[in-house]
């Protein structure tokens, strides 16, 4: 009785030429000429070559097994014939029909030189010498990566891998934080286009042209009728369609032009100077504003301008959050009036933001940055605490590392 094996049984059997045979040999027009240990010079034809090795028959019981020899291999490329050094060591022999031989020392590029003869012999193509020398010219091996050879990696090393991927890891959150948090501040905040602290308050102006000079310094609490200011004009302006035609001599202009005139600005309340729109010793024109008083208890607010496209987020009480310029801390606050610009209908909507913490007056005139956040900025607020959370679990990590 026959037994029929079945191709699906076998599937996994694995002929012993395939399994222990690294390189295919393959039958090539080729010789070697190498030197026995007696000194004698012996040249055979190649029975077969691979990359691995080659086999030949010794024709005489010179060679055994083990022995190591130098030798050369010699082709016959379109009637030019070129050799190749190498040393092999006699690996199997049989009587004297056949030696089996395997290469020692071979360098990369009589390596590069036989692959390309075999794999051109394999293909069926001519073996030109152009190809081969540009073979032999060109890198056809890579360098060995560093800490390939196995060897396991210290305590040292891996902590030294451990920081480093840390340190790649929280760059990356950094990174990716920071990009959301610019989509998030582009598509869901609204920015105001213009903002300033506004302090309500009087204003202290000149009654004539002149120079200017401070009694008091901004932040200054003045009483109502106290002097806050100086000014000095020529006397010839101050008189100038007073005198009448036949005082305006030669003589008297002479006079007149080389006097001056001093006057003094008073306080109109009992108020704190806010700002000084004028320096000392400039000169300002008639009705120019010099100094910005307030009242002693008014409060600062914030006035702000934004497009007319953000209607359906100003509404009175919306919570926004606002930075004066000079201060590090952000501030809260809550809209209280708004409409438009004065003058009628206009694309910008004025809006009056009452802070949640007093503003001091000093800081009238002083640029604002006003943002109204989503939710009252809750999801902006929970992002920083899940921030904050996450570096102070990582942080401690990394520093434990890198003090390694």
């Amino acid at each position: 009785m026959s037994a029929v094996i079945s191709p699906s049984i076998n599937s996994n059997v694995v002929h012993e030429a395939e399994a222990q045979r690294q390189y295919a040999r393959l039958k090539l027009p080729a010789k070697i000429r190498y030197q026995t240990k007696q000194g004698q010079v012996q040249e055979a034809q190649l029975l077969d070559l691979s990359v691995g090795g080659f086999s030949f028959q010794p024709g005489s019981n010179v060679l055994h097994e083990g022995q190591h020899h130098r030798g050369r291999l010699m082709f016959e490329v379109e009637g030019i014939g070129f050799a190749m050094d190498v040393e092999f060591q006699v690996r199997s022999l049989a009587g004297g029909k056949r030696a089996g031989c395997e290469f020692h020392n071979l360098k990369p590029r009589e390596m590069s030189a036989l692959r390309y003869v075999i794999s051109s012999f394999l293909s069926g193509e001519l073996i030109n010498v152009g190809d081969l020398i540009s073979t032999l010219q060109r890198e056809n091996f890579t360098k060995a990566r560093k800490g390939g050879d196995g060897a396991p990696v210290g305590f040292f090393g891996r902590l030294r891998a451990t920081g480093l991927s840390l340190a790649i890891f929280l760059v990356g959150v950094a990174a990716c934080t920071y990009v959301l948090y610019q989509l998030y501040d582009i598509y869901f905040i609204t920015h105001a286009d213009s903002a300033q602290v506004a302090v309500p308050g009087q204003q202290v102006s000149l009654p004539r042209e002149g120079a200017v000079q401070a009694l008091v310094k901004v932040g200054d609490t003045v009483a109502k009728g106290a002097p806050v200011g100086t000014f000095s004009s020529n006397m010839m302006d101050v008189l100038k369609g007073v005198l009448p035609t036949e005082d305006l001599t030669p003589d008297n202009l002479q006079r007149l032009f080389g006097k001056t005139f001093q006057g003094t600005l008073t306080s109109p309340c009992d108020c704190r100077v806010t700002a000084q729109l004028v320096g000392d010793g400039q000169t300002a024109g008639k009705g120019a504003p010099v100094f910005l008083l307030s009242p002693v208890d008014a409060v600062a607010t914030v006035e702000a301008r934004f497009p007319y496209r953000s209607f359906d987020e100003l509404q009175p009480g919306t919570v926004v959050s606002f930075t004066v310029a000079g201060e590090d801390s952000e501030r809260s606050g809550h809209i209280s009036t708004l409409a438009l610009q004065e003058g009628g209908l206009a694309s910008d909507i004025r809006v009056i933001i009452q802070p949640d913490q007093p503003l001091e007056t000093e800081l009238a005139k002083r640029p604002v940055d006003v943002r109204i956040r989503p939710l009252g900025g809750i999801f902006d607020n929970r992002l920083a605490a899940e921030g904050e959370m996450l570096a102070s679990k990582l942080l401690p990590a990394s520093d434990a590392a890198a003090s390694k």
